[in-house]
């Protein structure tokens, strides 16, 4: 395709957009810090699973400042559920920051963008385009996949070529979202509707119908076992809070931890408990669920063990508590902390 046909492609695909753009909420502002909130939510996060989070969040944190404010344990609560944590520990950094260099104002510089935490070449380039309307390109995954089909190209230097010589000057926000959204709606990695693509005529695969799919690179999964105590005790359960270096970091979470070795979970788990106390209950398997955190997909089996309330427990400083569970709704919690809770509430009503 060539650079004389980049104008009427353009116009194409952003009149299509226009007609068919999905009512997102963040798409209705023009606030560059609700953009941002959206961009950092939408990192390998679908659409519908961000939406009540977006909401959530932007009522108790309106703006910068109040984010800035906000307690670490809070950011992390309305957060709880969403995954990939470290998001949610950048943006309450990177909004202290914005207060104390750039007066509470997200800045509209590329490198100042970029040395915020947690923003990477794509957040910049969605940030500036759409908040501020500078003609940076935002390649996230559909818009790899739209432009990798257009020309038929899969290099990474190629795309990122190609973008910033497509992208339109006078509406760079809507065409970098205009080629997400034909991505996810049109141009998808299986199925594409190449009949009702705006850009079919110019499109070198559609020509060849055969729409080219991106090589995948080979994901590893890892296997593993993460046995969960459910310690109860006075009708308070046991909680303990991870550190901040830690995956899922700060979160509060039932004691455990992923099997090293070929041990069954539920002596991992007396093992681990004893140095609390030598007079908990024996283990109880009450059900199992499975998870996936990154590359781990996990297989959790849930103990629960009763306390007897004379039992002497020595609970380490800081980071464990015993908790009653209408507190549970106040705390960043762990989603597998959540799933193991939930499966005690429905063990104990089929036992009822």
């Amino acid at each position: 395709m060539s650079a004389e046909n980049f104008p009427a492609l353009r116009r194409k695909l952003l009149r299509w957009y226009d007609r068919h753009r999905r009512d997102l909420p963040w798409r209705r502002s023009a606030d560059p810090y609700a953009i941002w909130i959206s961009e950092t939510m939408l990192q390998q996060t679908q659409v519908k699973t961000v939406l009540p989070y977006y909401e959530r969040f932007l009522s108790a944190f309106p703006n910068v400042e109040a984010l800035a404010r906000a307690p670490l344990a809070r950011v992390l609560r309305l957060w709880s559920g969403l995954g990939y944590y470290r998001r949610a520990g950048n943006l309450s950094a990177a909004a202290r920051r914005i207060v104390r260099r750039h007066g509470g104002r997200l800045p509209s510089d590329y490198a100042q963008v970029r040395a915020l935490p947690g923003i990477g070449e794509y957040s910049a380039g969605a940030i500036l385009s759409i908040a501020f309307q500078q003609p940076y390109p935002a390649l996230d995954g559909n818009a790899r996949r739209v432009l990798g089909r257009l020309q038929n190209i899969h290099g990474e230097d190629a795309l990122r070529a190609l973008a910033a010589k497509l992208i339109s000057k006078a509406r760079p926000g809507d065409f970098n979202q205009a080629l997400m959204e034909l991505g996810a709606t049109l141009c998808t990695p299986a199925a594409p509707r190449c009949a009702a693509c705006p850009l079919k005529r110019e499109c070198r695969s559609a020509a060849a119908k055969a729409p080219a799919r991106p090589p995948r690179r080979a994901v590893k999964f890892i296997d593993v076992t993460w046995p969960l105590a459910i310690v109860r005790r006075r009708g308070k359960i046991l909680l303990r809070r991870r550190a901040a270096g830690d995956l899922l970091g700060r979160l509060w979470e039932l004691p455990g931890a992923p099997l090293t070795a070929r041990i069954k979970p539920a002596g991992a788990l007396r093992r681990e408990l004893n140095s609390l106390s030598e007079q908990l209950g024996a283990p109880r398997r009450i059900g199992a669920f499975r998870h996936a955190i990154t590359r781990r997909r996990i297989r959790a089996p849930v103990y629960l063990l009763e306390c007897d309330a004379r039992a002497p427990v020595s609970l380490p400083r800081g980071e464990w508590r015993w908790l009653r569970p209408d507190r549970f709704e106040h705390l960043p919690m762990s989603s597998m902390t959540k799933k193991a809770l939930a499966l005690l509430a429905a063990h104990e009503t089929r036992s009822a």
